[in-house]
């Protein structure tokens, strides 16, 4: 969705535009986060092992979706001082109560067909709400002005707008899809259930803010400090970062319930130590190859030059993203061992050093801080993480392996960078890397495909 997006958005959108853009969309992670005070990831946990799985998921349900009508409730009663509060125009307030409240009611929908091994309707439902999506973007930015396309009150100077109509729209079409989910089993609310799952839930919902503020707090604090050109050109570069998030993302999705469901069996740490070697090598490679071409990458998503302003903050934001898909597959230990409350320490300490470190350092180096910031949070997290979680569950990680083929993909990607874009020597570095992971896992790839 980002890849095909952020060069319409981007080309359509001005910096001062796309840094409206980016507000919205960094609120609704606040507000999402705040909605769902982590029932998913309690749900997942609870429903692997319980024995009553109807109750668990219908009373996880019911929580989310009264929380859901209650906060609309409520902002439908404070409409405008909630709009004036977070600084946002009220058509956009409004639009994004909309998306957060449907997006809300369908989490453990969502949920229950990822954790019932159900791959094909989630991606099935995912796909539609994302080219629906998609497609009224292109509506609503290309077609209507290029084929001169009667709508009613368009207005052509709000472009922006029209993304988060499109935001709607696919967010009812998905709850449509989902609602027979409602009623797959009978309503049942279980009030011991639900103080499992609030008291495991809690500290996620906490962890799930810190995470927000690691992965916003820049975008909000820049306009303020640097103007909204420089926060959309930021963005608009931030974005060029998508493929690992996409990968991350990706493996998050069919990692946590896997990770829950094979916790009981006998070899499930060497199972867990042997992912992470290869998340590893996986996101390693995309280092180096999106950073060896690097310029081909910015021509293609970011189209208007006016945004490279801010291209040296891939590599950076790259690495800091590679760090925390890491961190996402060590954080297993605590969602396994019920200590949930350590993700939200190290979630605490993410944020607290993203905060002074954005304040102190972006009048004194621009906007690079956001980005060296993020690095040294989610690096920090990913290593106090190790730490802990050796401690309280020990999984064997392959550590010198794995920390080899960081250090080779961050030289390599070093090099490439100082190649002025010279595509024979970046592809050798590319086929460098690929080289050396055949050659270390020839024979363990090999086993793992026979198997």
């Amino acid at each position: 969705m980002n890849f095909v997006l952020v060069p319409l958005h981007t080309g359509k959108l001005g910096t001062k535009s796309y840094s409206d853009n980016t507000t919205f969309y960094v609120y609704a992670a606040f507000f999402n986060v705040l909605l769902t005070y982590g029932m998913e990831t309690a749900f997942f946990r609870f429903f692997s092992k319980s024995d009553e799985k109807n109750k668990v998921f219908s009373t996880a349900l019911i929580s989310l979706t009264v929380t859901a009508i209650l906060f609309l409730i409520v902002v439908f009663l404070f409409n405008k001082q909630l709009a004036d509060l977070v600084n946002l125009n009220q058509s956009y307030f409004n639009l994004l109560i909309g998306v957060l409240v449907l997006d809300t009611v369908v989490v453990i929908p969502f949920a229950y067909l990822r954790a019932t091994g159900r791959p094909i309707k989630f991606t099935a439902i995912k796909l539609s709400n994302i080219v629906l999506y998609v497609l009224l973007n292109f509506f609503f930015l290309w077609a209507i002005p290029k084929f001169g396309i009667n709508y009613p009150n368009y207005d052509s100077n709000d472009l922006v707008k029209y993304i988060f109509i499109a935001n709607l729209a696919a967010s009812i079409v998905t709850f449509l899809l989902l609602t027979p989910y409602f009623f797959k089993t009978k309503l049942e609310f279980s009030k011991s259930i639900f103080k499992q799952l609030l008291n495991y839930g809690l500290p996620i919902m906490v962890a799930g803010l810190a995470y927000v503020i690691n992965e916003n707090f820049d975008k909000w604090l820049l306009p303020d400090v640097l103007g909204k050109e420089i926060n959309g050109a930021y963005s608009g570069c931030y974005k060029i970062a998508v493929f690992m998030t996409i990968f991350i993302q990706a493996f998050r999705l069919g990692a946590e319930p896997f990770f829950f469901n094979h916790a009981k069996e006998k070899n499930a740490k060497e199972t867990y130590a042997r992912i992470m070697k290869y998340f590893v090598i996986f996101g390693s490679a995309m280092l180096v190859f999106i950073i060896a071409y690097l310029d081909i990458f910015k021509s293609l998503i970011v189209r208007d030059e006016s945004y490279w302003i801010a291209i040296k903050i891939v590599p950076i934001v790259l690495l800091a993203n590679l760090c925390l898909g890491i961190y996402f597959n060590l954080a297993i230990w605590y969602k396994l061992t019920d200590k949930t409350r350590y993700g939200m320490y190290l979630s605490l300490v993410g944020a607290i050093i993203t905060i002074v470190f954005n304040l102190v350092m972006i009048e004194k180096i621009g906007f690079i801080a956001s980005a060296w910031a993020t690095l040294i949070a989610y690096g920090t997290m990913m290593m106090i993480s190790y730490y802990f979680g050796q401690k309280h569950y020990a999984v064997p990680y392959n550590l010198k392996s794995i920390l080899s083929y960081l250090a080779l993909a961050i030289g390599l990607s070093i090099i490439a960078l100082n190649t002025n874009a010279n595509y024979y020597i970046n592809t050798g570095l590319v086929l460098v890397f690929l080289g050396l992971v055949f050659i270390l896992e020839k024979r363990e790839l090999k086993q793992l495909l026979k198997r």
